[in-house]
């Protein structure tokens, strides 16, 4: 049988969500986990895409087979006394058997959060500790440009080849905190994302805050469909995978 699950993470203890040898990461934990639940027969989850070192998640949505009698609620309550604190099992529902958790996206949301305020070690691991002003207003403008369907090589990773870049964002959104005024939020939500894309556009956001680059300078930056064009990788603190939609 089929489970979708729907599971979030606190990310900043993991070399990402991907398994790897003699790393720690999330898929890694739950497929232990599942392993154990399944008479010590491994099972393999296909998530929705993976996340980088350090990076978070609210919903990140993942796919495995199973072969027992189990609820999903009982597999839920399983998988949760066994894996880490820091990784929480929400959901598990079945569905269909030609059910892919990867290939049947419509959309991602992902969120990136800046504090321009005092640092703040609390937060050091969950929100980007920018620590000075940003011209919010010009990185609105800016957002705008990122929206639509572009062809995104110069915010994709700077070793990975790929026969297509062209992505569609379908929304932008920077939201600033009522209750914060040095934070400010910024989403992305699309059909599809490159590896290290949000984190490459946040940099140039971050450039644009600074007064470095102007907002129109995104037209120039996605034409050029050359990575060394646009600006830094922003730190992975502070970025989420907020939601996958189905």
């Amino acid at each position: 049988m089929r489970y979708l699950m729907t599971f979030s993470y606190d990310g900043s203890r993991y070399k990402g969500y991907q398994k790897q040898p003699n790393e720690k990461t999330i898929q890694g934990e739950i497929e232990k986990a599942l392993e154990t639940i399944n008479s010590n027969t491994p099972v393999f989850i296909h998530a929705s895409g993976r996340t980088d070192a350090g990076v978070h998640a609210f919903n990140q949505k993942a796919h495995f087979d199973l072969d027992n009698n189990m609820t999903p609620d009982k597999i839920k309550a399983a998988l949760n006394s066994l894996i880490p604190s820091d990784i929480y099992i929400k959901n598990i529902e079945i569905v269909p058997e030609d059910f892919h958790a990867r290939f049947n996206v419509k959309a991602k949301e992902y969120i990136y959060i800046i504090n321009m305020g005092e640092y703040n070690p609390i937060e050091k691991d969950y929100v980007y500790q920018y620590n000075k002003h940003l011209d919010v207003v010009e990185m609105e403008r800016a957002l705008k440009h990122l929206e639509g369907t572009h062809d995104f090589k110069s915010f994709a990773k700077t070793d990975e080849e790929k026969d297509d870049y062209v992505r569609t964002i379908v929304q932008t959104n920077l939201i600033r905190d009522l209750k914060n005024v040095n934070k400010v939020t910024i989403s992305f939500l699309g059909t599809g994302f490159l590896r290290y894309q949000v984190r490459n556009m946040i940099g140039v956001l971050l450039e644009i805050g600074e007064g470095k680059r102007k907002s129109e300078d995104i037209i120039e930056i996605l034409a050029a469909k050359d990575r060394t064009k646009a600006g830094k990788t922003a730190s992975s603190e502070g970025l989420y995978l907020k939601d996958v939609l189905y």
